[in-house]
């Protein structure tokens, strides 16, 4: 099996924009780490035509998929948690080809899991927080409770994996099990919302007033990032904002952030004449001067 997978990468191991080959083999316990294939074969190169291709081979009764996917993807995958299953492959694979200690120093950014890479991993998953806890009580306010129910459920997920990453851990696959050592109280959240005997109204609304409250106390961690990009210029128009290379990896929950960070006072709007008299544009400056207790409401 060895000497069959070596003739799928060292052709590509030899490009020069490759990165790194890690291999990732099935384990028992975790079949749908790999998507129930046998083998990963994981491939990160510089640049490429598309973001990630993908090839599966099959040898007598294994298969094997290869996933070629370039280091901007890899990236913004670490960044916003949206593929976690990549962080373990990375930790836990097995290192077939690296160029220059890559994947080396990968890992150890990982494990290190700078400050800077925790602002904007903060940041991103606050945002997706407030898109589900929105939706969830506009659900809850309409009497959808099971709708509200799965958006509660989101949100205590981002609310662990936000404890996770202010605690300077990397958010894993098993997430609870990491939270419940971390932070047994957001843990504790999820146990109500499961196992209590209240109706589901009662458990939801109670759910949702603990949601804000958590997402009160962390307003200023999370937005350290945005408002530092802001802060770096005078005014900004909201496509200034989409075009930055870092508030790309918040996606469409950009503009959902910045008018939460208004209406806590830590944006303000500004008003420029257009071409129609009758109109204005609306630009973006920081309010510099935040403060952590008055503006959090």
């Amino acid at each position: 099996m060895d000497y069959i997978l070596r003739s799928i990468y060292q052709e590509r191991a030899s490009q020069p924009e490759t990165l790194g080959v890690i291999l990732v083999n099935k384990r028992e316990d975790q079949i749908n780490l790999t998507d129930t294939f046998d083998t990963i074969l994981l491939i990160i190169v510089k640049e490429a035509e598309l973001p990630i291709f993908t090839k599966h081979y099959c040898y007598e009764d294994q298969k094997v998929a290869m996933h070629i996917i370039t280091e901007q993807l890899l990236n913004k995958w670490i960044y916003i948690g949206k593929n976690r299953r990549i962080v373990d492959w990375v930790f836990h694979g097995k290192v077939l080809f690296e160029r220059n200690e890559y994947l080396t120093n990968l890992k150890k950014t990982l494990e290190d899991f700078s400050f800077y890479g925790r602002k904007i991993k903060a940041g991103v998953q606050f945002a997706k927080l407030l898109r589900s806890y929105t939706e969830g009580k506009e659900f809850f306010q309409r009497g959808d409770h099971l709708d509200a129910y799965l958006h509660v459920v989101k949100s205590l997920q981002y609310l662990a994996r936000l404890s996770i990453i202010e605690s300077g851990l990397y958010p894993e696959v098993t997430v609870w099990s990491q939270v419940k050592k971390i932070e047994p109280s957001i843990y504790k959240l999820y146990e109500e919302l499961v196992t209590s005997r209240e109706t589901l109204e009662k458990r939801l609304e109670l759910l949702f007033l603990a949601i804000e409250f958590s997402m009160n106390s962390k307003i200023q961690s999370c937005s350290q990032h945005i408002m530092e990009v802001l802060q770096s210029k005078e005014l900004w128009t909201i496509q200034d904002l989409h075009n930055h290379h870092e508030l790309k990896y918040y996606s469409v929950e950009l503009e959902l952030f910045i008018e939460f960070l208004i209406e806590k006072g830590y944006i303000i709007i500004e008003r420029m004449k257009s071409k129609n008299e009758s109109i204005d544009h609306r630009l973006y400056r920081a309010n510099v001067n935040v403060h952590n207790h008055d503006l959090i409401k």
